[in-house]
């Protein structure tokens, strides 16, 4: 027991331990977390300071942390990655480069820098929706002096986090500057960054299930659809905060049934739960 748990621990396997941290908070806490953020969204509404402060926090550490989790853990991944053994014939260190979208087709889609900035415009976009009208008023979109420099800013922070991002991929030519960035401590910090986004990211995709239910299913053609749209976004949502790792065990089978286990109980709670007191809350 105490070999398997230092196994799940390790540097290599940090994304299994980051499913099964969001599989335990899914279960036992997430409706806990999308309650109290949602009576955040209502003060916020009515203009409570700290109630706008707190969501304000949270969206900015949207952007910030992947940035953060990327440069704070970028000489560790390509020094881990450099001591790997390469099998004889092979001349890369990952199962696949992700700089490379031909090297694998359905990997270079995850990791296709535009489909990355898409997604974040995509997902800034949502997050400006339900934040923009609580904290800046009803008529923000209408407010020239509020609307336009928040789509600007927002626009920057997703190039800047691409960037960021996959530079990540790149192995660096030099040792960083910093002597932070050369001690282990930074690869843990990174690490808390990307475990903390992930979160983030999950409760804001529960507020949105909880917000925008799917129709009852009345046969097993509409459970199929209902489960299938569910499981597409649930995925699409959980990849980018968690590509760090992707680079490392995307062939592993074991990864692919822990992110699935991750997601699964947002999966089955939105099509056979309706938890009254969670919906609503968001006029």
């Amino acid at each position: 027991m105490s070999m398997k748990a230092k196994a799940i621990t390790a540097e290599t396997n940090r994304g299994v331990l980051l499913d099964v941290v969001v599989f335990i908070i899914n279960l036992a806490l997430m409706n806990l977390l999308t309650r109290y953020f949602m009576e955040l969204l209502r003060l916020a509404g009515e203009d409570d300071a700290f109630a706008q402060s707190a969501l304000l926090l949270c969206s900015g550490g949207m952007f910030v942390l992947p940035a953060a989790g990327a440069v704070l853990k970028r000489w560790h991944f390509h020094r881990r990655l450099s001591a790997r053994p390469k099998p004889v014939g092979e001349a890369k260190a990952l199962p696949f480069d992700p700089l490379d979208l031909k090297s694998n087709v359905a990997a270079g889609c995850l990791f296709n820098p535009i489909f990355y900035f898409v997604l974040s415009i995509f997902l800034s976009a949502v997050v400006m929706s339900f934040l923009q009208s609580l904290v800046f008023g009803k008529n923000a979109q209408n407010n020239g002096a509020v609307f336009v420099p928040l789509v600007i800013a927002s626009f920057v922070a997703c190039v800047i986090q691409t960037v960021l991002v996959y530079r990540y991929f790149l192995p660096p030519k030099k040792a960083p500057t910093a002597s932070f960035l050369r001690d282990p401590a930074s690869e843990q910090v990174g690490d808390l960054c990307i475990f903390v986004n992930m979160i983030l990211f999950q409760i804001f995709w529960n507020i949105t299930v909880s917000q925008f239910p799917f129709f009852r299913a009345t046969s097993v053609g509409e459970f199929a659809v209902n489960f299938f749209v569910l499981s597409f976004f649930a995925l699409l949502i959980y990849f980018p905060p968690r590509i760090f790792y992707l680079a490392e065990d995307i062939n592993r089978p074991a990864a692919r049934l822990t992110i699935l286990l991750a997601n699964s109980p947002t999966i089955l709670r939105a099509l056979f739960g309706d938890d009254p007191n969670s919906r609503g809350l968001i006029q």
